[in-house]
């Protein structure tokens, strides 16, 4: 079952003076890139979450963030009195004011250094713990929006391959019709020409010129890689990589396919096969 680099999870955690939460958000990228916002507080946890988001993401954009709301009339931020009081004496020492001015004064040393302390918060890891049954849980999520978002995908692929398959089997059908056309075209050339030629020297180039011409390998190579990408796409690991490698395969194949037909129709069809391979191909880079 493919899944999709695009997802989104989150989860929340309320504790009794906090609101955490944690949300995943990711998209597609050739490989890896993970980038995580995590309070101070936490930062030693980042090496973990970053292990585990690797391990179960694999692949893609990957955003992190973990996001805490205070929600108790606790602060850890205080008024430094003793410093505020101080910075208060050196300013009436400094100019001359009235009653009136203190409040302006207080104003002024609150805005001082180290006018106000704030303790730091210290890592709790019976807190962490709730934390990251939290962070499991938003990774549930962001992989089932994946897997959910990779259906509609696979059910474009199944259908995009099969008009490809269609267009084969209409290829083969064609293919006796074309080598008739070459051989009636050249014929005609030469009788235009109004030149004598060498009946056996002419079969003999004839032969040479049409197996240049011959896609019969091409017809069961392609044929081969449309059912090795449905086999791989129903597989249980997602491998948007190894797919990816099959599709060129498969695009190698009708681009020879096209430049030896020689045949206006056969090459019409050609076209169709590549425009479906054109959008299985934007499609493929989203896949894990």
């Amino acid at each position: 079952m493919i899944q999709s680099m695009t997802g989104y999870g989150k989860s929340v955690l309320h504790l009794p003076s906090k609101k955490v939460t944690i949300e995943i958000k990711s998209l597609n990228s050739k490989n890896l890139d993970l980038n995580t916002r995590i309070p101070s507080y936490y930062r030693e946890k980042e090496l973990a979450v970053r292990k585990k988001l690797a391990s179960h993401l694999v692949r893609g954009k990957i955003d992190f963030s973990i996001y805490v709301e205070t929600t108790s009339d606790e602060t850890l931020t205080t008024v430094n009195k003793s410093v505020v009081a101080n910075y208060v004496a050196q300013l009436k020492n400094a100019m001359p004011i009235s009653d009136n001015q203190e409040i302006e004064l207080l104003k002024m040393a609150v805005r001082m250094p180290d006018a106000l302390k704030t303790e730091r918060e210290e890592l709790d890891e019976n807190e962490w713990t709730q934390i990251a049954v939290h962070i499991d849980e938003a990774l549930q999520e962001i992989i089932a929006y994946r897997t959910d978002e990779a259906k509609s995908l696979e059910e474009d692929f199944q259908l995009r391959i099969a008009n490809i398959q269609s267009a084969l089997e209409e290829v083969k059908k064609l293919d006796g019709e074309r080598i008739a056309n070459v051989k009636e075209r050249l014929q005609k050339a030469l009788t235009d020409l109004k030149v004598e030629v060498d009946e056996n020297r002419f079969e003999q180039e004839l032969i040479y010129y049409l197996e240049k011409l011959d896609i019969n390998e091409e017809k069961v190579r392609l044929g081969n890689h449309l059912l090795y990408f449905l086999d791989q796409l129903a597989t249980d690991d997602s491998n948007g990589k190894k797919l990816g490698f099959i599709v060129q395969e498969i695009g190698r194949e009708v681009n020879t396919m096209g430049s030896k037909a020689n045949f206006a129709v056969m090459q019409k069809i050609v076209i169709q096969m590549k425009d479906e391979l054109e959008k299985i191909k934007e499609q493929i880079l989203n896949v894990l």
